[in-house]
């Protein structure tokens, strides 16, 4: 017999396989069978404990010398840390194990045995080897509750859209056009024309409300910012939604209404997650505080850190009021020279935008953008001339506006933004499986 395989049953009973969830779930199970990584590995005198990880969680898996077998014995002694295994076994109730179930090991298989493990204690001190080594270093428990708390916002913002009525679209990620300025655009060769990769679907949303009224799409979406901050990446994930026949006021209920709808789905089906994250999140009251943008100017000067009236928040300005806040707030009002050209303004205040950000607590800062857009053809072929952009560029965009566009507004929401603050992350990075940055474009 293999000597990594521990009294192997010829056949294995299919209705026995459980998730290690599952296992936990029951507590005792006779001759369970599960499947996993292992994930730490310890002995005390004649007994050999295992922690084994799959995806839904980790159980603990002990042997004791004249209990289970040599075989079993000396195979769980000797396995490599990150080995894929298979244990057969009694479950039981044990308040001193992990989750309060241990798997009593009865059969032993190594089914892929892994090399000296990589990540050290020494090696987990440094930020840039993890990143170097994030096809690995992504089985951390931080890295998997986090994941697991990211998967949780887009599931809850498929579950919040679908009931208020939103249609899902997608949107190319080639276009030829910005919509949040040139400078942060990604050019690209597109069979011998220029192109750029797509820094929101906006554009193409507000096409899809003739048809369809209110629209969301969750996709990619590219800046090429070069900013080396915690909360920015140069690829990452956006929610955006447009709403026919809603103004600016209704576009921030509609926001508050699905960061509240996350948080309580986080903490409703992600404790144990954000326990592993060592985050307390606290649940959201409605509605979100607004605070005008002249009020945060005047706060930031007499704090030290000014900035003139008309260019946008900076970001240490931003975290300082962030910081002063246990809940996320809406800035309001931006100057239209701190916004995209297709902003709506005030009547009596022309140089004020329908527009507002939506800031988290704590120093996070911005997760989301949006505003109600101009539905007028002139006024808004008059903007794009005022800012000197290229109209032909923005001849569909403007199209719409000829062939039947009523008053509407929407926003976007980055992905990693609201995982990092859910998740209390300290860089969003740590928010995406695979970041892309400034300096990263590998694994």
């Amino acid at each position: 017999m293999n000597a990594e395989r521990g009294n192997k049953a010829e056949v294995d009973e299919p209705a026995l396989w459980l998730s290690v969830k599952q296992i936990l779930t029951q507590g005792s199970v006779p001759r369970a069978s599960v499947r996993g990584w292992v994930a730490g590995k310890a002995g005390v005198g004649g007994i050999v404990f295992l922690i084994l990880r799959d995806g839904t969680g980790y159980l603990q898996v002990s042997a004791k010398k004249g209990v289970a077998s040599p075989e079993v014995l000396e195979g769980m002694r000797n396995v490599p840390r990150e080995s894929v295994v298979r244990v057969k076994g009694t479950a039981r109730e044990d308040k001193r194990a992990p989750g309060g179930v241990e798997l009593v090991a009865e059969e032993f298989e190594v089914l892929s045995k892994a090399e000296p493990w990589p990540i050290t204690k020494t090696a987990v001190k440094s930020a840039s080897f993890l990143y170097d080594m994030r096809h690995l270093s992504i089985r951390g428990r931080k890295a998997v509750a986090t994941m697991k708390i990211r998967a949780e916002v887009i599931g809850a913002a498929f579950d919040f859209f679908r009931g208020k009525g939103f249609t899902l679209i997608s949107a190319p990620s080639f276009v030829q056009a910005a919509v949040e300025g040139g400078s942060t655009l990604f050019e690209v060769e597109y069979f011998g024309k220029k192109a750029y990769l797509s820094q929101s679907a906006q554009f193409y949303e507000e096409a899809a409300l003739a048809g369809l009224e209110k629209v969301w799409i969750c996709q990619p979406a590219f800046r090429a910012e070069k900013s080396r901050t915690a909360k920015h990446l140069t690829e990452f994930w956006m929610i955006e939604a447009e709403s026919a026949f809603a103004d600016q006021e209704a576009n921030m209920r509609l926001q508050e209404e699905l960061v509240a709808s996350l948080v309580d789905r986080v903490l409703e089906r992600r404790g144990d997650e954000l326990q592993t994250l060592g985050r307390k999140l606290l649940k959201i009251e409605l509605p979100l505080e607004r605070i005008p943008y002249d009020a945060i100017l005047g706060a930031s000067r007499s704090q030290g850190v000014p900035f003139e009236r008309g260019e946008d928040i900076p970001a240490e300005a931003e975290r300082l009021v962030s910081l002063s806040k246990s809940a996320p707030f809406f800035v309001t009002e931006f100057p239209l020279s701190a916004r995209s050209f297709y902003h709506m303004t005030y009547e009596d205040r022309p140089e004020v935008t329908m527009s507002a950000d939506l800031i988290a607590p704590e120093g996070f800062g911005e997760l989301a953008t949006g505003g109600q857009r101009i539905a007028e053809y002139y006024p808004l072929l008059q903007r794009i001339k005022s800012q000197d952009l290229p109209t032909e560029a923005f001849s569909w965009y403007l199209d719409l506006r000829r062939f039947g566009m009523p008053f509407h507004s929407g926003f976007g929401m980055g992905v990693e933004r609201v995982t990092r603050w859910v998740a209390g992350l300290k860089n969003i990075r740590s928010a995406s499986l695979f970041p892309r940055t400034m300096t990263r474009v590998s694994p």
